[in-house]
């Protein structure tokens, strides 16, 4: 299973661009086509969007915000998306007894592969190395 960070997501949105098409043949190449997201960075995208509604009083400068946010949906029922369940929640508090410093959101996610035995594309690798026997890599800057 291969499994997308943010920022990997956000490049795939922008299907004009030379980077998107380099990630793209490279998903489509990979032996492994079970790809997918987490629940996490769903809720990374959503709360940006949201927070971005509840910014503006006036209704008609919510419209775009709440374009985005119907566009997020659509976007993400592409994917598989990969829940944080009891098995990641272990995992997580395991990495956090560890002392694993990165911050919470990215220690979910990291959880959540772990658990699923998955590998994380990630253009983070400074903090997603820190975690112990995951495994990721970086298919948008190499």
């Amino acid at each position: 299973m291969i499994l997308l960070d943010t920022d990997h997501l956000t490049l795939l949105k922008y299907l004009e661009s030379e980077r998107c098409q380099h990630l793209r043949e490279k998903l489509v190449a990979s032996p492994d086509q079970n790809i997918g997201t987490t629940v996490i960075n769903v809720e990374e995208q959503m709360r940006g969007w949201l927070a971005a509604i509840a910014r503006e009083r006036r209704t008609a400068r919510q419209i775009p915000a709440y374009r985005e946010l119907a566009g997020l949906f659509r976007f993400f029922n592409k994917f598989h998306v990969v829940t944080f369940d009891q098995s990641a929640s272990e995992q997580f508090e395991s990495l956090r007894a560890g002392k694993v410093r990165i911050g919470t959101m990215d220690l979910k996610i990291a959880a959540i592969v772990l658990a699923n035995n998955a590998l994380l594309l990630t253009a983070n690798t400074s903090d997603f190395s820190l975690v112990p026997g995951l495994r990721i890599e970086n298919w948008i800057d190499d």
